[in-house]
């Protein structure tokens, strides 16, 4: 029968329209039902036996994700008082009016001004942005104002006498490294860009211009440790000429937030000139994972991959991407280097959602720090489009399951390494120890729960065939 061309017309509509509906949202499927007819055979239905995985292998909803981070600020509300106190009598100081030398931060489990808690601070912004909850912006603002009534107070006698002068936050006020003064900066600026009313000024001009007018450099620019000691000698961190890895993080993200926040593209170009040189040192291509330390000069380095180094690493480089414009000469070199790094730690992800303290070495402890800083930059990477959702939105979703899981009812996160230096063996790594005084966890856990709630109203992810797979966008 000859085909009309109505037909022919309809005919194509009809295929346009099947195959439009079914590349617009991929559909979960079961197993096909088995075409023979009769009794089962014994093996018809195993496939389809239910699996006791040790954390959910599913997607957690917005209110499971928010109970999680809700325990831990809790305790870090309750631990980490934004008070002065008289270092002798204890006495509380109530009165920020003038530089009192006897005054201190009361004590709590966390130092309000470490590299740690300017994550944490960070943290806590993004997980008020994505649960509306204004308990945790409140907290960071509550400890920024502190913190700049501080500068605004002491400033003046340390820059007056250094060496001498006390403050309750001198280490910030007068910082010797990249901790002391990267990570806070970086997020007084992002609570600035996101419209605190706390004057940032003074606390921004003395860690920006640290990071990136004094602190040591290699000759091709790369923030680096162990320069000149000012006595004719060289500081050994461990060696002269170091490059942590850790530094990635400490500088480079303040450097691309100055960017936006100055509008001089000088610190676009030196922020991915950072990442760039630091991976151009560190990263081992064929792993796809970096090394811990470098040193300028050796011939050999120590391949040695720490798991939350890596972390910094990766998480640096979507902090730049955030704010780095699209146009920029070198945001494709950056997106890539991410995208490098991503692949690498999907090859070593343990089966229960962890990583190893090593990366690549299986017996070592599964650590949960750095698994907290993957599941948040991947699943950053998701939601900004720099990842495949199909592959890292599973892998995401089961790293934030196993984090979730080292959560205590306290609200303490368990199975954190130690602050960490670097070496050049392997029993150093191995045998750090783990606490839940360990402050690098916190942060890293609230900036990943914020993701993944914003990954998981995006995209739909479920079981498929009994695996866990991308399904599609949410309604």
């Amino acid at each position: 029968m000859k085909k009309t061309p109505f037909k022919m017309k309809a005919g194509r509509l009809l295929i346009g329209t099947l195959l439009a509906c079914t590349s617009l949202q991929p559909m979960a499927q079961e197993a096909p039902p088995p075409q023979e007819k009769g009794p089962a055979a014994a093996d018809a239905m195993l496939h389809a036996l239910v699996v006791k995985y040790p954390n959910p292998y599913r997607a957690m909803e917005t209110a499971e994700v928010k109970a999680v981070m809700d325990r831990v600020f809790a305790y870090l509300d309750a631990t980490t008082p934004a008070e002065l106190i008289n270092k002798t009598s204890r006495a509380p100081i109530a009165k920020l009016d003038k530089a009192d030398p006897d005054a201190v931060l009361k004590p709590g489990d966390f130092r309000l001004t470490s590299y740690e808690w300017g994550v944490t601070y960070a943290g806590m912004l993004a997980a008020g942005a994505a649960t509306g909850d204004k308990r945790y912006t409140e907290y960071t603002t509550k400890r920024h104002q502190l913190l700049a009534d501080l500068t605004r107070l002491y400033l003046p006698g340390v820059k007056a006498d250094p060496a001498n002068a006390q403050a309750p936050i001198k280490s910030f006020l007068n910082p010797h490294a990249l901790d002391d003064a990267g990570a806070l900066c970086m997020s007084f600026l992002k609570a600035k860009q996101m419209g605190s009313t706390v004057n940032y000024g003074q606390m921004v001009d003395v860690c920006g211009k640290f990071v990136t007018e004094k602190e040591y450099r290699l000759p091709d620019g790369t923030l680096a440790r162990g320069g000149p000691d000012g006595k004719g000698g060289n500081k050994q961190r461990p060696l002269t000429n170091t490059l942590w890895l850790d530094d990635m993080f400490m500088g480079v993200p303040t450097i691309a937030l100055l960017g936006k926040d100055t509008g001089n593209t000088k610190y676009y170009d030196d922020a991915v000139k950072q990442v760039l040189q630091f991976s151009k040192r560190m990263f081992n291509p064929q792993l796809g994972i970096y090394m811990h330390g470098y040193v300028e000069g050796m011939r050999d380095h120590p391949e040695l991959h720490w798991a939350r180094a890596n972390g910094w690493a990766i998480m640096a480089m979507v902090e730049v991407l955030e704010v780095l414009p699209k146009n920029h000469k070198g945001y494709k070199a950056v997106e890539a280097q991410l995208r490098a790094h991503a692949r690498g730690l999907a090859k070593f992800q343990h089966k229960d959602g962890l990583w190893h303290q090593l990366i690549d070495r299986n017996d070592s402890y599964l650590e949960t720090s750095a698994t907290a800083i993957y599941a948040y930059a991947i699943a950053r990477g998701v939601n900004r489009g720099y990842l495949d959702k199909e592959m890292y939105g599973p892998m995401a979703n089961l790293a934030w399951n196993a984090v979730a899981s080292k959560v205590n009812a306290k609200g303490e996160i368990e199975g954190i390494c130690v602050g960490t230096g670097m070496a050049f063996d392997p029993a150093f790594y191995y045998y750090r120890p783990t606490s839940t005084r360990a402050a690098h966890g916190y942060g890293p856990l609230l900036l990943a729960g914020a993701e993944i709630i914003d990954m998981n109203r995006k995209f739909k992810f479920g079981l498929n065939d009994s695996g866990f797979m991308y399904q599609g966008q949410q309604p």
